[in-house]
């Protein structure tokens, strides 16, 4: 696990879930397992923990105790499998999204802008559609899309341009390839923020993250018992503001709906008032967990 980041907000995490000792809880996010480990702590014998991974690497920080099950899946299968192992309903799920420092770290990974590698960015690697695929196949306005929605990139649709322009000359394969094909539209100074939301956009596209959260979030309303508790943890706006509109309303869009007798229709009620950030002093040893935005909420 080592190789893996520090949790972040754990202590904070752990609270939010309201453990029970013999209580059911969900990890769908597993990683390292620092989350997982921390959660097994406090459940007693009869407690059970089931935890969520589509990276084959993730495997090797397996837990060895009979209180913990993990699964091999994305956690947009989270209804399937919980029902599977006869889990449902449960007391708590927790949700550490994004990418880890481990996967960043692995240069043949190509998650980085630090190392030249193949363009990849597949969490699940045995999944079909890379970075690569992506970049060379898709047309320029799925391309202006993915920049523009994703990664939030200013000038989306004249980077589309230059890399439909560039691939005629041959394949952009590598990290490098990318990097010198849209060298002369990133802003001077701003090198490393831009090429992160290049990067971040194309990931979300070939792992399909905002739609596996969508359904997640969407199935999280019929595991969880009433009074379980749901807590995420996001590093980008997109994911925050898809949580927090779920919280709130129940849905990702739009105005919230009413009964017959104009009652919030919701699943939720938020637990904290907004997010919850890291403290300046986690920061300070943890870099990853400046971005970090916590929210909870409970089960009507």
């Amino acid at each position: 696990m080592s190789n893996y980041h520090t949790p972040v907000m754990l202590a904070e995490c752990i609270e939010a879930l309201n453990i029970k000792p013999n209580g059911t809880y969900v990890d769908v996010t597993f990683g390292g397992g620092g989350h997982s480990r921390e959660i097994m702590k406090h459940l007693g014998d009869g407690g059970q923990l089931l935890a969520f991974d589509q990276d084959a690497d993730a495997q090797q920080n397996m837990i060895d105790d009979d209180r913990f099950t993990f699964i091999d899946q994305n956690f947009r299968y989270l209804k399937n499998f919980t029902r599977l192992h006869d889990a449902i309903p449960v007391d708590g799920i927790l949700a550490d999204l994004g990418v880890s420092s481990y996967q960043f770290d692995q240069a043949e990974r190509g998650f980085s802008i630090r190392f030249d590698a193949e363009l990849d960015m597949r969490m699940n690697q045995a999944s079909d559609l890379s970075a690569k695929e992506v970049v060379n196949n898709y047309s320029e306005a799925d391309l202006h899309r993915i920049f523009g929605m994703y990664g939030e990139v200013q000038n989306a649709k004249s980077l589309a341009k230059t890399i439909v322009t560039a691939r005629l000359n041959g394949p952009i394969v590598t990290v490098a390839d990318l990097k010198n094909a849209i060298s002369n539209i990133i802003p001077r100074g701003k090198e490393n923020k831009y090429l992160a939301q290049v990067f971040q956009a194309l990931r979300i596209e070939v792992n399909q993250e905002l739609e596996a959260l969508k359904d997640f979030l969407m199935q999280c309303a019929e595991v969880l018992k009433p009074g379980g508790r749901l807590v995420v943890m996001s590093y980008h706006s997109l994911e925050d503001r898809l949580v927090k509109n779920f919280i709130a309303k129940g849905k990702f869009s739009g105005e919230i709906e009413k009964d017959l007798y104009g009652n919030n229709n919701r699943p939720f009620d938020a637990v904290s008032r907004g997010a919850i950030v890291a403290t300046d002093e986690e920061i300070v040893l943890n870099n990853r967990a400046r971005s970090a935005k916590l929210r909870i909420a409970v089960k009507k």
